[in-house]
């Protein structure tokens, strides 16, 4: 009888730092939530990715006070990685709305400085989609990346 033996030393090695490096996957998906966060952040700084509806007045796209953009917050645990906002106004940017009619709270007619009269009623045209918490397909490339770099890592590969 004819025997072959391979000694995989080497490649169990590697295995074994692979396995023991992965049993704590919290550090990798802290990796994962900031490269997602950069992604917001880069949709704010291009006003979208593809561009976001415009304006009707002069300013930056969803950036009046900087309260919604400086509301992004990332999360991560071992099991997962989240990145979004609490405000209650975020998701009329992020989906958008249809139309609706504004009508007054505790007054019998609305009135704001420059109007005509006072109205029973506003009609709104709704609000555009402005998605800011999108990947775009470069985006996923590089989370791919940076989870590639990571596991490289933590298996003491140098990284491609």
């Amino acid at each position: 009888m004819i025997e072959i033996e391979i000694n995989c030393d080497a490649v169990q090695k590697l295995l074994n730092q692979a396995a023991e490096g992965l049993q704590n996957s919290a550090p990798l998906m802290a990796v994962v939530a900031a490269r997602m966060r950069r992604a917001v952040d880069d949709n704010f700084n291009a006003q979208g990715r593809p561009a976001w509806a415009g304006i009707k007045r002069p300013g930056t796209i969803l950036q009046d006070s900087g309260r919604l953009r400086n509301s992004i917050t990332e999360q991560s645990d071992a099991d997962s990685a989240v990145v979004g906002t609490n405000l209650a106004y975020a998701p009329y940017h992020q989906f958008g709305t249809r139309a609706y009619t504004i009508r007054p709270k505790n007054k019998k007619r609305l009135y704001w400085q420059g109007a005509r009269h006072p109205a029973r009623a506003v009609s709104h045209p709704g609000l555009k989609a402005r998605p800011f918490l999108v990947l775009t397909p470069a985006d996923e490339e590089d989370l791919v990346e940076s989870v590639r770099d990571y596991l490289a890592t933590v298996c003491g590969l140098p990284p491609e």
